[in-house]
């Protein structure tokens, strides 16, 4: 038995884009047990039902992550309009989805270009981040944010995609569908990528149920759910399958996430060969009185949203369960077994969201 020492990773760390903490126990250069320590950046925000009316609360909602955005905007709404058994226009149904895959595509690439920075190349990580600066130009041109959009509201949303921008939606979306082909292609080919990945990290399918793991980190070890297969927003009306791989690896857990861009794309363009014309909001009255839960697909996996009013414009409860939350159980099992210096890149496949997890 070599000599065991505690290394502490993180929070603050040059690979790191998000202040995870982990306590590594190691034995010469190889990792025996992750710790985690939970809660660097934790901001109350939940707390806050309690001070903001139930419809003022989705900007705070928003602000859960600058990644997720969207999406925990719209968790949060549906939630609520669950409760209030309010059924929202078709056509905001589909506003939010094209929304939704954006903020995907807008996840992804980031990352994308996370890793890249990760392994030194330096240009990937350039043409990835150039690529997302056009996702979020689409978003300022239809929402008028980049981070924070305040676009969707408690039934509907606030603002329409006319003719003329859908144009620049599809012509951008052509150029990022291109850009991210010859990222992957180079990217994934390359034997140092393949040397660094390719059977580190491992989660098996069983372990993959048994810890809970969502997202690009449960369909990497061959489990084919995603929540999107439920139905909600305009889902239920698109034709798309997981994104599945079976070698559990590090290697897998990245390409998923490639591959989920280029399908992010596809299903924006379906939403607009699709969507019905109409109205994209809904009148509401009263307050809500009752609990619901809303599962929905982020970028990462599988989030939760748990609402809970009293009949007041204030509410009870509102919790939400993270999709990083989830997938930690999982990276404290790949991890050990690994060399240290794999330890930074194996953070990145599960793709973490600090901000979302200790809100």
């Amino acid at each position: 038995m070599g000599k065991r020492t505690i290394v502490p990773f993180g929070p603050q760390h040059p690979v790191l884009p998000e202040p995870i903490h982990l306590d590594l126990v190691l034995e010469d250069e190889r990792v025996i047990e992750a710790i985690p320590s939970i809660g660097f950046i934790h901001r109350g925000l939940e707390k806050l039902v309690e001070k903001k009316d139930f419809q003022e609360y989705v900007y705070v909602a928003e602000r859960i992550c600058g990644i997720c955005s969207f999406i925990h905007g719209m968790g949060y709404c549906q939630s609520v309009e669950g409760i209030m058994n309010l059924e929202i226009p078709e056509r905001s149904k589909f506003l939010r989805t094209i929304w939704a895959e954006l903020s995907r595509i807008h996840s992804h690439t980031m990352w994308l270009g996370l890793l890249a920075d990760a392994f030194g190349f330096e240009s990937l990580f350039m043409q990835s981040w150039r690529l997302r600066e056009l996702v979020l130009d689409l978003f300022d041109l239809t929402t008028g944010g980049r981070v924070i959009f305040s676009v969707c509201k408690i039934g509907g949303v606030r603002k329409d995609i006319d003719s003329e921008q859908e144009k620049r939606f599809l012509d951008t979306l052509a150029e990022v569908e291109s850009g991210i082909r010859e990222i992957n292609n180079t990217f994934f080919n390359d034997p140092t990528v393949r040397h660094r990945l390719v059977g580190v990290g491992l989660l098996s399918k069983e372990d993959a149920h048994l810890l809970g793991a969502v997202g690009p980190m449960m369909r990497a070890s061959g489990i084919a759910y995603d929540s999107r297969l439920l139905g909600y927003a305009a889902y239920g009306q698109l034709d798309f399958s997981p994104v599945v791989r079976t070698e559990g690896d590090g290697y897998a857990r990245c390409v998923v996430r490639a591959e989920e861009i280029l399908q992010s794309i596809d299903l924006i363009r379906q939403c607009f060969t699709r969507m019905p014309q109409g109205a994209i909001d809904i009148k509401v009255t009263g307050t809500p009185n009752g609990e619901f839960f809303a599962r929905l697909e982020q970028p990462r996996g599988e989030v939760i949203y748990y609402t809970r009013g009293n009949g007041s414009k204030f509410l009870d409860r509102m919790r939400v369960r993270t999709p990083t939350f989830a997938n930690l159980a999982s990276l404290l099992k790949i991890l050990p077994g690994s060399e240290l210096a794999d330890v930074p890149l194996q953070v990145l496949t599960i793709d973490p969201c600090i901000s979302c997890t200790e809100r």
